[in-house]
């Protein structure tokens, strides 16, 4: 895995701001994304499995992690984060929202059991054909960080076909667009959870950003989202 210190912190600050979303390639190798695929049906690692069919979510299952997390993941999660603060507090400055996130991760995760939120939103997604996710926010209680990841653990076109990350910007008074992306085994993506500010002619505003998977033709699509903060269930 690449060391979080030495990536392209300004390059990856300047994308989120400008656009809500940054794409960091290979950040992963290859072994580090198969030994997570291959702890799939692990099941002492699991709190919940949702299938996302029953609560018309798409087509596709995930499940999501218990404490203690594995490794590299506490790790990605650690250290992300005090990467990510700066942004999250400008945003919520610009927007002249009263929130401000503390430089290190176990201080917010401290906030977030404070409201009841204990348990991890760490979750790994499997798709089949005909598979996808509907256009969602991931918000899970009253204290939220407003940019999460996901790590890409195996590779387009060689292990599926179709299954394109999607995601779509409401501007206010205007038409949504839409973003479609394909990441690589290894890349990590960086973006907005609910909102981003953009500066127009009279200051910055808000628009809603929502994301989603469209479908997988063939083959299995793995990926694992990294929520920094907690659920209430």
């Amino acid at each position: 895995m690449k060391d979080t210190q030495e990536l392209n912190w300004p390059l990856i600050h300047d994308s989120m701001h400008s656009t809500g979303y940054a794409l960091i390639s290979n950040v992963l190798d290859p072994d580090e994304c198969n030994e997570l695929i291959s702890q799939y049906d692990n099941k002492p690692l699991y709190r919940k499995t949702i299938v996302m069919e029953r609560y018309r979510f798409g087509l596709g299952e995930y499940k999501y992690l218990s404490y203690p997390l594995p490794g590299i993941i506490q790790h990605l999660r650690e250290t992300f984060y005090p990467k990510l603060a700066p942004v999250a507090n400008k945003w919520m400055q610009v927007l002249n929202i009263p929130k401000v996130y503390p430089a290190e991760f176990n201080e917010f995760r401290d906030q977030c059991h404070k409201l009841g939120q204990t348990k991890p939103t760490i979750l790994i997604l499997k798709y089949g054909a005909g598979g996808h996710n509907t256009l969602h926010q991931d918000l899970y209680g009253e204290a939220f960080f407003p940019i999460q990841m996901v790590l890409f653990l195996n590779q387009p076109d060689r292990d599926y076909t179709g299954g394109e990350f999607v995601m779509t910007q409401q501007t206010p008074r205007a038409q949504s667009k839409a973003i479609v992306l394909k990441p690589q085994q290894g890349d990590i993506l960086l973006f907005t959870t609910n909102f981003r500010p953009v500066k127009g002619s009279k200051g910055y505003y808000r628009v809603n950003m929502k994301h989603g998977v469209s479908e997988v033709h063939e083959g299995n699509r793995y990926t694992l989202g990294i929520i920094f903060h907690d659920a209430l269930s």
